[in-house]
């Protein structure tokens, strides 16, 4: 029997497959193309269901015993389908601009902090009510023949099952949905003006559709009695995959964006999380919640250093035989003695919690002559995790406590950034073998529902494996917290610059 993760991300879907003792086995993806003009950000989700079957069927021929996949994706964007499930239109991305106008004109009849106290999010217009209200306001000839309003978790479940159903934490990437109660939020929806009978139910997360169709079994090589499983917003399954389950531990997702997700074993304060712009959301466990601190630009930024300012360091390591981060970082002892001085402000597309400010720019402070393609990408680096430690007192007041963080993603692979974060936070980093916690994650959801795993702790015994803990230098922290001083005044006096 063999157990499967399917994550649906922006840009496209990956299916993974593990053993019934959750060993990894492999994997298909498929990418697939986003439209994004100036006014408009769509996608186009035929074509992610055509890759979703296609990695399916991939995975089947080699693995015909697939018992259970569960479905995670990305949040916010929507699509409105008949009553087939067939799409109305192209699916607006979370960072398409319209709906900004109905965002406000929600946020005047309910109150900023009303709907934060209800949905655990602070108005934004990415949240799909807002877009969903653009839609009707403005193509009311779709509106009009929906049956339908679909995430892409619950989308894809539809598909595959008849099942129209989103799991809790997905649901919460709505701003329409009651994170206390754990149902739509009926006062949101009527002042939307917006028919709370097109959205899916809503189930916890974890949980059961029902067996794949057999028009799916058949297109894929799925057997029939394949289950599908509702699993979360991909943020949440990557908590899961990194087998944080308390609140003395939080996760580092150290990927393309940084983000650190710490967990609440109750409501967190709401009033801090909506001063700093942090997101609520119910988690796996009965009570507990997570919030999401992060940075646009994590590794994306290291990669931007690469590219742009590396190009003679990438031909020397090439000839050397090594990657050019490899040389860029050298030895971890040799990159441990001392902070670069430098100040970045890793703001390169735009700055995320706890400013939420798409209009601040990227910056560069205390160069000179001296200064090397190796500092700079150090600093880079540096600049990650100042944000990220500045994210960490924002959140001091609502009831945060952790004391380890386990680091996923690509970035945990680098020692040098592993004990720079520990040195600089203060805190122990375990950094963990799997690149893409979101997948485990998902497939360890999928592994209890098909009863490979009695628990959430058994299944973390199974699929999450520890590489190396990475422990705090207090020389360090301390000679970072000197840099940190002038890092906390840097956004105030970049940003009336550009």
């Amino acid at each position: 029997m063999k157990i499967a993760g399917l994550d649906i991300g922006t840009t496209g879907c990956k299916l993974t497959v593990f053993d019934s003792d959750g060993k990894y086995l492999g994997k298909a993806y498929r990418d697939y193309p986003a439209s994004r003009t100036k006014s408009e950000h769509e996608i186009d989700v035929e074509m992610i269901m055509k890759g979703v079957l296609e990695v399916m069927k991939e995975m089947a021929g080699k693995y015909p015993d697939i018992a259970g996949i569960g479905v995670t994706s990305f949040g916010e964007t929507f699509v409105l389908a008949d009553e087939n499930g067939t799409p109305l239109h192209h699916a607006m991305l979370y960072t398409d601009p319209r709906g900004a106008q109905e965002c406000a004109e929600l946020t005047e009849q309910i109150g900023g902090m009303n709907i934060a106290s209800i949905t655990g999010v602070k108005p934004h217009e990415m949240y799909s009510i807002s877009k969903v209200m653009w839609m009707k306001r403005h193509k009311p000839e779709l509106y009009q023949k929906a049956a339908h309003i679909f995430l892409m978790e619950d989308y894809v479940v539809y598909h595959l099952t008849g099942a129209a159903q989103i799991d809790y934490s997905l649901a919460a990437r709505t701003m329409a949905f009651d994170i206390t109660s754990l149902k739509w939020s009926d006062e949101i929806f009527e002042k939307a003006g917006i028919d709370v009978r097109l959205m899916s139910k809503t189930v916890p997360t974890g949980t059961t559709a029902g067996a794949v169709r057999k028009e799916i079994a058949d297109r894929t090589g799925l057997a029939p009695d394949t289950q599908i499983v509702s699993i979360s917003h991909d943020q949440v399954a990557a908590a899961v995959g990194a087998g944080v389950f308390d609140s003395d531990q939080a996760v580092d997702g150290a990927g393309t964006v940084e983000c650190i997700t710490p967990v609440y074993d109750g409501l967190p304060e709401l009033e801090v999380m909506y001063n700093g712009n942090y997101a609520v959301v119910p988690y796996v466990i009965p009570g507990k919640y997570v919030c999401y601190a992060f940075s646009y630009t994590g590794g994306a930024l290291i990669q931007w250093c690469v590219d742009t300012l590396a190009k003679k360091e990438k031909e020397l390591a090439k000839e050397r035989g090594i990657s050019v981060n490899e040389m860029l970082e050298g030895k971890v002892e040799e990159q441990i003695e001392e902070p670069t001085g430098l100040l970045v402000l890793p703001h390169f597309a735009g700055a995320a919690t706890p400013y939420m400010d798409t209009g601040s720019k990227g910056a560069i402070v205390g160069l000179s002559t001296d200064t090397s393609v190796s500092d700079i990408y150090r600093a880079c680096m540096e600049g990650v995790v100042y944000e990220m430690l500045l994210n960490m007192e924002y959140l001091e007041d609502s009831g945060t406590c952790f004391r380890m963080l386990h680091a996923t993603g690509g970035g945990a692979r680098s020692e040098v950034w592993m004990q720079m974060k520990a040195d600089m936070l203060n805190l122990p980093i375990t950094a963990l073998n799997t690149a893409d916690a979101g997948t485990v994650g998902s497939a360890m959801l999928t592994g209890i529902a098909a009863g490979c795993f009695r628990d959430l702790r058994d299944a973390a015994e199974h699929m999450v494996e520890k590489k190396k803990v990475y422990e705090p230098d207090l020389k360090m922290h301390e000679k970072y917290m000197e840099v940190y001083e002038r890092y906390r005044k840097l956004y105030q006096a970049v940003r009336p610059l550009v």
